[in-house]
């Protein structure tokens, strides 16, 4: 049987963190052939959407996704579930509701014991069972690095689909959950990181992100998508491109997650936050004075990140109050969206 052995020490990254640069995975897609036109096909690639949107009738439109990715952290429970949360996120944020999975399965067999694997998908098991949804199959392969995740189907109405291309002028940008995964993750790799930051990470990742259901049937959400890897700034970015808009977001207004400022501070970074800025700051009018550590943070790859929200400015209260008593109490108000005027993201508002 083999040694246990650290999973972050087996994967090159981890997280949301292990995704394609922005910037490359965009010269990859734009060398895809033009697909040909399903009228049925509501949501496609054309502005990065976190899922497909298949109508099946006048009253239902299937949503599907995929996402899997390299160990966060040693726990093999907590990276089952971290993953599981994750994948099913993009469901919710197309305002959708899960209702089954299958399991996507990568693991160096030579390195990880049967019980580590299994604990793996129990820990994802469990998530899906707490969604209210079975895992209901799936694929393996011996892979050279640890990799889990889901394949995840939803139903949505239709005329409730929430794409992150859908917002409006004027509208006020809500951020559910706070910021500073990467830099948790980052420290815990690199064993910094103290018993309550990593109770900080796993309480942050495993929330499920089931308001998004909720959000599609409330008047004044026009908009939402959920802040992955390409960090507050990129998906920002992604919904004021998709609708034509500018996003002005403050440096200041998102939560930050305990411990994550000092860390910051301190020069604990992910790769992938350099990578997102060298892939999108050339679109971002900052001011002079913004820190390093904070444009770091701004660019800071979210495993399981919050859902952002465009919402009429009288709806802002509301929405504010149904989403803290969901469960979201860090829940902050991060920016604005206005006319197209120059650069498509400005920080400070």
């Amino acid at each position: 049987m083999p040694d246990a052995v650290r999973l972050t020490s087996l994967a090159h990254g981890g997280g949301c963190g292990c995704k394609i640069a922005p910037a490359v995975l965009q010269d990859i897609l734009a060398r895809m052939p033009a697909a040909a036109a399903f009228p049925n096909l509501l949501v496609g690639t054309e502005t990065s959407d976190d899922a497909a949107v298949w109508r099946l009738n006048d009253t239902q439109a299937l949503v599907a996704t995929t996402d899997f990715f390299m160990p966060v952290v040693d726990d093999p429970f907590d990276f089952g579930r971290i993953a599981a949360t994750n994948a099913l996120s993009d469901i919710y944020a197309m305002g959708g509701k899960p209702i089954l999975a299958l399991a996507i399965v990568g693991m160096p067999i030579d390195k990880l014991a049967p019980e580590t694997i299994g604990q793996i998908l129990a820990g994802g098991a469990s998530v899906c069972a707490a969604a209210g949804i079975p895992v209901a199959g799936g694929h393996s392969i011996d892979s050279v690095e640890p990799i889990y995740g889901l394949v995840a189907l939803g139903l949505v109405h239709p005329d409730r689909v929430l794409k992150n291309s859908a917002a409006k002028p004027g509208d006020v940008l809500i951020l559910t959950k706070a910021l500073g995964v990467g830099v948790l993750s980052a420290a815990f790799k690199q064993e910094k990181l103290d018993d309550a930051g990593y109770e900080a990470l796993i309480a942050s990742t495993t929330q499920l992100n089931a308001v998004g259901e909720v959000l599609a049937a409330q008047d004044g959400v026009h908009a939402m998508t959920d802040v992955t890897g390409f960090g507050l700034l990129g998906h920002a970015l992604e919904m004021a491109r998709g609708a034509g808009l500018t996003a002005h977001v403050d440096p200041d207004g998102a939560a930050i997650l305990p411990g994550v400022e000092a860390l910051a501070r301190a020069g604990v970074r992910t790769g992938a936050s350099v990578r997102n800025w060298a892939s999108y700051g050339a679109s971002v009018e900052a001011p002079g004075d913004l820190a390093d550590w904070k444009r770091d943070l701004l660019c800071d790859p979210q495993t399981s990140g919050g859902l952002l929200i465009a919402v009429d400015p009288a709806a802002v209260e509301r929405v504010m109050a149904l989403v803290k008593g969901a469960g979201f109490g860090l829940a902050t108000v991060v920016g604005r969206l206005g006319a197209r005027n120059g650069q498509p993201l400005i920080l400070g508002i």
